[in-house]
């Protein structure tokens, strides 16, 4: 099979890795639940943020995460085991969102064909945008304590 055949993974993989990578890092027991919205609607969140890594080699494509600053630095705090007066830096958030990409994507990596890399994360205090040559090939919105979470997978077109 080749790299432009080779298929996203499922939107059940991708909730069934999330689940797992975000329970290894907030860690209380709290399930990502489902948060129904409009096909191709842009990411509703507060300050959003976004963290995007990609697969090169037996698959082609990226993975990215998104959400808002509330969570963003919630699971920071959680992940740096800060307390919340402690002060945050950009520099902490993209670290620790950084790392949620990274960690989802190499275990999505790892359930496409292969052999492939994972770049190093690209983090931006913003939304992402894929222009018109990356197709989104999946999309999981959830929500943790009533914060939105969406992981995202695009594939060139």
């Amino acid at each position: 099979m080749s790299t432009t055949e080779a298929p996203a993974p499922l939107l059940e993989d991708v909730l069934a890795v999330t689940q797992e990578v975000w329970h290894s890092l907030a860690g209380d027991g709290e399930e990502l639940l489902p948060h129904p919205v409009a096909a191709g609607a842009r990411f509703d969140a507060d300050e959003p943020w976004s963290t995007t890594v990609t697969v090169s080699g037996g698959w082609q494509g990226s993975i990215t995460v998104e959400l808002g600053l509330d969570l963003a630095r919630t699971l920071t705090r959680r992940m740096l085991a800060m307390g919340d007066d402690e002060p945050l830096d950009d520099a902490d958030l993209a670290d620790a969102v950084g790392e949620l990409v990274n960690m989802v994507g190499g275990s999505l990596k790892s359930i496409l064909p292969g052999p492939s890399a994972l770049s190093l994360p690209t983090v931006a205090a913003g939304r992402a945008a894929f222009g018109s040559e990356m197709n989104r090939a999946a999309c999981l919105d959830v929500r943790w304590h009533e914060h939105p979470l969406r992981v995202s997978v695009h594939v060139p077109a």
